[in-house]
């Protein structure tokens, strides 16, 4: 996507501790009413979402307030199942900061907003980080995750590029809302390998013991 294509409006998905990184894919079950609205309106326009966290996970909140960066996605792939949920791809394209949240007469939220910090997105060079510099984070990673009893295919992962990797270990990381939020801020992949490892140092593994699944 080229920068004047940006829209000047996105309608957003807020999702508490979900983070989605430009150049990455996920997958997402749809079936709240006002979010199959977004989905098919989007479908009928430029296919774009924007994924957001709020600032607390409270589910009772209808409107809570939103973290001030998100990330734009473009729906790559979209089903409808029989039981009228919908089951789409989002591949992330470029962070946004929210200017200010529209009034409009749709059950879902629009955010204007602004993409000239995170212009950097839209490249496609590839970051100088050696596999190397990284084993000692994956491992620490590697015991967080299993501790709380996620599986992760890590030669799979090892097959992918560097920035795919760490983004990837990052949205499914088991780190905190605010966590999230400080890696998807990270103004590239060098600083987010970095916060990753000053977020792992806090972890006394320890914790984790009583949710690994037998």
């Amino acid at each position: 996507m080229k920068k004047e294509d940006l829209p000047i409006t996105v309608p957003v998905f807020p999702l508490s501790n979900f983070i989605i990184f430009p150049k990455t894919t996920v997958p997402l079950n749809i079936f709240e009413p006002r979010y199959i609205d977004m989905i098919n309106d989007s479908m009928k326009s430029n296919k774009l979402i924007g994924m957001i966290q709020p600032k607390i996970s409270n589910k009772k909140q209808i409107n809570p307030e939103l973290h001030k960066v998100g990330c734009l996605g473009k729906i790559t792939s979209f089903r409808e199942t029989e039981d009228g949920r919908f089951l789409i791809e989002l591949k992330g394209l470029i962070r946004f900061r929210q200017i200010k949240e529209l009034i409009t007469e749709n059950k879902y939220r629009i955010l204007e907003v602004d993409f000239k910090s995170f212009y950097q997105d839209l490249e496609n060079k590839k970051e100088e980080l050696k596999f190397s510099d990284l084993e000692l984070i994956f491992k620490d990673l590697k015991s967080l995750f299993e501790k709380r009893g996620f599986i992760i295919n890590w030669k799979a992962l090892e097959k992918q590029s560097l920035d795919e990797t760490i983004n990837a270990l990052a949205m499914a990381s088991p780190f905190s809302l605010e966590e999230k939020q400080v890696l998807l801020e990270a103004e590239n992949l060098d600083i987010r390998k970095d916060k990753i490892s000053q977020i792992l140092n806090t972890y006394t593994f320890d914790n984790f013991d009583n949710t690994t699944l037998q």
